[in-house]
């Protein structure tokens, strides 16, 4: 059963290895963002706004890893399973998470899971596209937002895909945080901004987010 949820908010990839110059994949800027990407998590707990946090969980073994990377499909070791790398930074760190890993959960497992009003879920992905977990469909449509705010790294790769895979799903009132997002090449940035605003997808800032929410 569709929960037909108000708004929820969508933290891509907010982890060390992205979010940090120490980082395996560190994308240039994004540690400027952290006192917004705070601001944007605390506004959503005091507000009680579901967050959705999708991260990457990799193996050496995933496809997407390579010593070899095209930086388009795959990517040198980052975000390894059970590594500091992997962890959400503080300033958006989980308390006590939904986690949805890899294996395929059953519908109605979800959607107990989701019945006891789970304020923080933690998807796990293992390439660029989150919606390559099949899970993440399945939790989307569950909790059916009216409104899905996204931010998060890199805008060019997973915001990406997040934003196009959702804009496909059906899931039109998107709304993009530009003060909380970074891309790695500001020139396809520059042009992923016009295309979406052209087809429809919103943008705002922190704070006119969080005047209306």
């Amino acid at each position: 059963m569709a929960l037909g949820i108000p708004v929820l908010f969508w933290d891509v990839d907010t982890a060390v290895d992205f979010m940090l110059p120490e980082g395996k994949l560190y994308v240039p800027g994004a540690q400027d963002l952290l006192p917004t990407l705070a601001r944007l998590n605390a506004a959503a707990r005091d507000r009680e706004v579901p967050i959705l946090a999708s991260v990457d969980d990799h193996l050496l073994t995933d496809e997407e890893i390579s010593d070899q990377p095209d930086f388009k499909r795959t990517y040198p070791p980052h975000c390894l399973t059970g590594t500091a790398g992997a962890e959400k930074v503080r300033e958006t760190r989980f308390r006590d998470p939904l986690v949805i890993g890899h294996g395929a959960v059953d519908q109605k497992v979800l959607s107990r899971q989701l019945a006891t009003n789970p304020r923080e879920i933690l998807v796990r992905k293992r390439t660029v596209d989150v919606f390559t977990n099949a899970n993440t469909e399945a939790l989307v449509t569950a909790l059916q937002p009216r409104r899905i705010v996204i931010y998060g790294v890199a805008l060019d790769v997973c915001v990406r895909w997040a934003i196009e895979g959702l804009w496909e799903r059906g899931f039109h009132r998107l709304s993009l945080v530009l003060d909380a997002t970074q891309p790695i090449d500001p020139a396809l940035g520059k042009a992923l901004l016009k295309k979406w605003r052209q087809q429809g997808v919103g943008m705002t800032t922190t704070d006119d987010l969080l005047a209306e929410c």
